[in-house]
């Protein structure tokens, strides 16, 4: 088990006039490399739920446990070395003259030696997909997609059991997206990271993860594979959310081709069904 919580309730400002429980008794297992998405609407509670996985904020009531680790007690140290939190725009939070420096930063602190930095700083820049001559560039001469997997990259290097990202493509274009996503995939793939990705976009959630999570006023609402929670589509526009376009999309084709598979909630899943009803 990579994460396992119970009961967990958080409340902001708890004893003043502005108290607002943002968790409500959440009960929650995430094993040891699953992909996971979670989603919910503007206030639902994913950024609060997610910032307890490494000890950032601390139960109101309740237990966080990571890898065993107590989340409310001692020794946070190795617990963030394990779970790292990758939050919106990461690269603002660049820095240093060069990117190679910018990577070092969290292993210095480490007490690595120098051939341990160096072997991991390659990993990392390997694992995001870009070359070693980056490394003496400085992180403003890069484009938005670059900067982005740098700030990744310095992630990666310390070699984390757990990978939480945060709208990791916020900002980017559909190219930079696709690029980002796709070594995030190929990562899950090749080491068997655990990864937990909160997104907006409804169609990177259905493509890439193995389980989606649905918040709602602090509640978990739905908790199942991408298509149990998808074709539920009209209790998430309830709550402020929707399913992929594709999905509304084959419903309308359904009725003007009846047989059609409605069921869909990915373009490739829409790719064969149609090319399947064209085949006829």
């Amino acid at each position: 088990m990579s994460i396992e919580i119970q009961q967990l309730t958080y409340t902001y400002m708890k004893g003043t006039p502005f108290e607002k429980a943002a968790l409500k008794d959440i009960n929650l297992n995430i094993c040891k490399g699953e992909f996971v998405g979670i989603i919910g609407h503007t206030g639902s509670g994913k950024s609060t739920l997610i910032q307890h996985f490494n000890g950032l904020l601390k139960p109101s009531t309740g237990k966080v446990l990571v890898n065993g680790i107590d989340t409310a007690g001692k020794g946070l140290k190795g617990l963030r070395q394990q779970v790292g939190i990758i939050f919106q725009y990461p690269e603002h939070q660049l820095f240093e003259e060069t990117v190679l420096k910018d990577i070092c930063f969290g292993l210095l602190k480490q007490g690595l030696d120098e051939k341990q930095v160096d072997e991991r700083v390659k990993e990392s820049i390997k694992a995001v997909g870009l070359d070693d001559e980056i490394l003496n560039k400085s992180p403003f001469e890069l484009s938005g997609g670059q900067k982005r997997r740098v700030a990744i990259a310095g992630v990666l290097a310390m070699k984390p059991d757990i990978i939480v990202l945060d709208e990791p493509t916020a900002g980017l274009d559909p190219g930079g997206r696709n690029e980002i996503f796709s070594f995030i995939s190929q990562l899950h793939k090749k080491q068997g990271i655990t990864i937990i990705l909160v997104s907006h976009s409804m169609e990177d959630v259905a493509k890439y993860v193995n389980r989606v999570i649905v918040l709602n006023r602090g509640m978990i609402e739905m908790d199942g594979t991408p298509g149990e929670v998808f074709l539920n589509a009209d209790r998430l526009v309830e709550i402020g959310l929707s399913a992929p376009q594709i999905t509304y999309l084959m419903k309308r084709l359904k009725s003007i081709v009846p047989d059609i598979n409605d069921s869909i909630y990915s373009l490739e899943q829409a790719k064969r069904e149609i090319l399947r009803v064209l085949k006829r």
